[in-house]
């Protein structure tokens, strides 16, 4: 017996299902042939043209066979279940299309803003910021929603009185399983690479094919990978503050967006002492070890402040501010909040951003400004961001030890256009390829603006000690291909999905003004970036909550990784000590 295999396995499966779908239509057509000839006409013209232009609609946006056959599964299981609700094929069609085409709108649009498309996760958690984000992003959005329904309802109602034909219960619900059915194998057979979300293409297959994975990893482990149970608690906070046995330092946590040091890229040309900004205070040149490759600020966003992992939730770390906010009540802000800190984080965007604002406040942040409070919604040089800063200082610094938490921007992409020109105008070009000369030009700002914030910090504020923290959310997207130029795209997104380090090392860097650290035991060379709380608590000379006491012990024992540490045991371990403490909830 001859088995088919591959592509041409899924043309057969793509075009036997397809071919099965329009021969239902035509079964339907013939079995209702006593209805008044003209209407039967137009109700087989208006199904065949919406099953055409379906057709026409997967053409154009699946690109490969398997892809394709994800699209006809998906279009086979909205019809029938459609038809189990409603009855009348043509109005069933017409609602796929319909939602169909919502998908792939949806996606394009945060193609467009996060360079990912669409997945089922973001129609299962939608919320109210999700919404207002969408709309005060894309203003034009809410009109085009408003006249596709006023189109649409009239459409939908002519084809209703003129679609005279029925399918029965028992056969749509056949039909419907068994797209279900042959859909989630096809999803668990060939599974959607997770550097395909970064492709603007191939809409509807991607979404539903992680839908029918997502759906199974919900109801199998929840959100969050954890253990069902363990014999250890976390030992209760005694009292409701900590009392540090001197004056506590304000402290500075610096996002430095898209920054690593390029020089472990062989080959390149580099400016004059370009790894110094790399250096801490004590001349140390730090590895951090992010969990997000080109791209996603929001993971190492979660690391940074929940201390915790991005890789426990699986296929939903894409959503991980979203899931966690409300339900994440761990991290650093809350414990420098017990120890007297008041708590701010500087943002550069709208705070309904993947729900930053309520994913920051449940972590601890009491003071949440976004780029309305910052007054701009542009990219701005490192030094606004850095004068805003100093302004918050200068007014809050009496009333009681400062958190900022402070992003920057520069270093953003794309890096193909010169950003402000007029800041370095005697900057040459090292001579590198255009991207990467652009780059190491925002850099090389980002190094200016630093130094000049401490300088600052050291002239304005001569009676207040400051322990600064900056890291690398991420390298540049533009390095997966540069790190090993042999690799092609598809060996890239193995070594990726292998969490291969080359992929997922920065930097991160200590500095002092009037203050000496006074536990650096932690800030090992390479450190994941779930343990940054960590160090910061640490060199502070705060003391630890018996979360951090554990997740101590843990780094000790791991020697600076954390969810890489017995394939992920440690961490899994950890969040369920924090369930059981009620720091995680709901997940």
């Amino acid at each position: 017996m001859t088995t088919v295999r591959g592509p041409l396995a899924a043309r057969i499966i793509c075009s036997g299902a397809y071919l099965a779908m329009l021969t239902a239509v035509s079964l339907i057509a013939s079995r209702f042939a006593s209805a008044g000839a003209a209407k039967r006409y137009v109700a087989i013209a208006i199904i065949a043209a919406v099953h055409l232009a379906a057709f026409a609609v997967m053409v154009w946006s699946e690109t490969n066979y398997w892809s394709q056959t994800g699209f006809v599964l998906t279009w086979g299981l909205l019809n029938f279940a459609w038809l189990a609700v409603l009855r009348r094929p043509s109005l069933a069609a017409a609602l796929s299309l319909a939602m169909i085409a919502v998908v792939i709108l949806l996606s394009r649009y945060k193609h467009d803003l996060l360079f990912m498309t669409a997945n089922f996760v973001d129609v299962m958690i939608i919320d109210d910021d999700t919404v207002a984000f969408l709309l005060a992003i894309f203003p034009s959005l809410g009109p085009v929603i408003g006249v596709a329904i006023v189109l649409a309802v009239p459409a939908l109602v002519l084809a209703w009185r003129l679609d005279h034909f029925r399918v029965r219960l028992r056969t749509a619900s056949l039909g419907c399983a068994a797209c279900l059915v042959a859909l989630s194998g096809l999803s668990f057979a060939v599974p959607v690479d997770r550097e395909d979300e970064f492709l603007n293409d191939n809409y509807i297959s991607k979404f539903a094919r992680f839908g029918a994975v997502s759906v199974a990893d919900l109801m199998t482990r929840g959100w969050i990978e954890s253990d069902a149970m363990v014999t250890e608690r976390l030992n209760p906070v005694v009292g409701d503050r900590c009392e540090p046995n001197h004056r506590a330092p304000h402290i500075i946590m610096v996002l430095d967006e898209s920054s690593f040091d390029i020089s472990m890229v062989p080959g390149l040309k580099l400016p004059p002492d370009y790894q110094r900004h790399f250096r801490s205070f004590d001349g140390k040149m730090r590895s951090f070890l992010v969990e997000g490759a080109g791209g996603p600020t929001w993971f190492s966003e979660y690391n940074v402040l929940s201390g915790l992992s991005v890789r426990s939730y699986g296929r939903f770390a894409d959503s991980v501010t979203r899931i966690a906010a409300g339900r994440v009540e761990r991290g650093l802000p809350h414990a420098l909040r017990r120890c007297g800190y008041r708590t701010f984080s500087l943002y550069p965007w709208m705070g309904n951003f993947l729900g930053a604002r309520n994913f920051q406040t449940t972590t601890g942040i009491e003071h949440f400004l976004d780029a309305k409070h910052l007054g701009t919604l542009e990219v701005q040089p490192d030094s606004f961001y850095f004068d805003a800063a100093l302004r918050l200082i200068d007014r809050e610094r009496s009333k009681a030890p400062l958190f900022l938490f402070v992003y920057t921007m520069a270093n953003h992409m794309p890096w193909y256009n010169r950003f402000r020109p007029d800041l370095a105008p005697e900057w040459q070009d090292p001579g590198n390829a255009a991207e990467i000369d652009e780059y190491l030009r925002r850099q090389a700002l980002s190094k200016r603006d630093y130094a000049q914030f401490v300088a600052r910090l050291v002239r304005e504020f001569p009676g207040e000690a400051f322990l600064l923290v900056r890291f690398g959310d991420h390298q540049p997207s533009f390095a997966k291909q540069i790190i090993d130029p042999a690799l092609d795209e598809a060996a890239i997104a193995r070594r990726v999905s292998q969490f291969d380090a080359r992929y997922f090392t920065t930097y991160y860097a200590i500095e002092v003004v009037n203050f000496t650290p006074v536990d650096l035991s932690s800030a090992l060379d390479t450190l994941d970036a779930p343990y940054l709380p960590l160090v910061v608590l640490e060199a502070a000379g705060l003391p630890l909550d018996p979360s951090f006491l554990e997740q101590k012990k843990i780094l000790e024992r791991c020697r600076g990784l954390f969810y890489g540490c017995a394939g992920g045991a440690e961490a899994r371990r950890f969040n369920r000590l924090l369930i059981d403490a009620g720091l995680i909830k709901g997940l």
